[in-house]
């Protein structure tokens, strides 16, 4: 209730020099009571004078600062929902990506084998021509089965004894007298080769048989024919080709061999 008037009329009285509690209390212990509870309600009015625009602004910030935090806890409450949908969005966009990398390296794969697949192909492409001509050849060769079969039997049957010029002379007569029966057979017929692989051959040479024509036809009939054989063998080449060849198998060698059955000159 003090006002700044009330504060005015004082002033005089607070200014003057004997207007103290020290002075009062010489004249009356009540009076300097009041003369002290004077002085301090006048200066609280200038100090609160200056307080009361600070309370003001005070409870005014205060109260900025309430809607600035209601604000706040809104905007952190958006913000946690925002945050929700971009982890969200985030898992959704991980997953996503996975998946494309997944299409990535199974297309990556996909294209490596259509690549394989193409190059197969081309490759195949230019087997093509050969496999054609293999196809007929097989073809021809069943054809022709029934009559090569019959030139290697009569071979390995009655050529034996004979050299090989006149072998060949046998071979000329036996496909002229297939020709007049219209019996078929291959005109490039190799009868060695249709007897007997190249592994083997090079094992008979390392076994001591010479390489010639006439001493692997000899080892075909050896080998091949259902009778036992005579060698005529003056030079020792079958002799040495026989024992090395049986020597594994028990080969016994008796000076007095009395089979002449099937008969091959060395």
């Amino acid at each position: 209730s003090i006002t700044g008037e009330t504060v005015e009329l004082l002033e005089p009285y607070l200014v003057m020099e004997d207007y103290n509690l020290e002075t009062a209390k010489k004249v009356c212990g009540n009076v300097a009571g009041l003369c002290s509870w004077t002085q301090a309600m006048a200066y609280f009015y200038g100090i609160n004078k200056e307080v009361l625009p600070l309370k003001a602004n005070l409870a005014l910030q205060e109260g900025r600062l309430a809607a600035a935090q209601t604000e706040l806890n809104n905007a952190q409450i958006q913000l946690d929902e925002k945050q929700m949908e971009l982890d969200q969005v985030q898992a959704m966009y991980d997953t996503a990506m996975k998946e494309k990398q997944a299409l990535l390296d199974d297309a990556e794969a996909c294209r490596r084998k259509m690549n394989n697949a193409t190059a197969l192909i081309e490759g195949l492409g230019g087997e093509k021509l050969r496999w054609t001509a293999s196809s007929k050849n097989f073809q021809n060769q069943i054809i022709n089965l029934v009559g090569n079969v019959l030139l290697a039997t009569g071979f390995l049957s009655y050529s034996g004894p004979f050299n090989q010029e006149y072998r060949n002379l046998l071979l000329q007569l036996w496909k002229k007298e297939m020709d007049n029966n219209k019996i078929p057979y291959s005109n490039d017929l190799n009868l060695t080769g249709m007897l007997v692989d190249n592994a083997t051959v090079a094992e008979w040479n390392l076994q001591g048989l010479p390489n010639d024509d006439l001493s692997i036809q000899n080892g075909i009939i050896v080998t091949k024919a259902s009778r036992f054989p005579l060698l005529i063998d003056p030079q020792g080449q079958g002799k040495v080709w026989i024992k090395n060849k049986e020597k594994n198998n028990g080969l016994q060698v008796n000076s007095s061999f009395n089979f002449i059955l099937c008969v091959c000159h060395f």
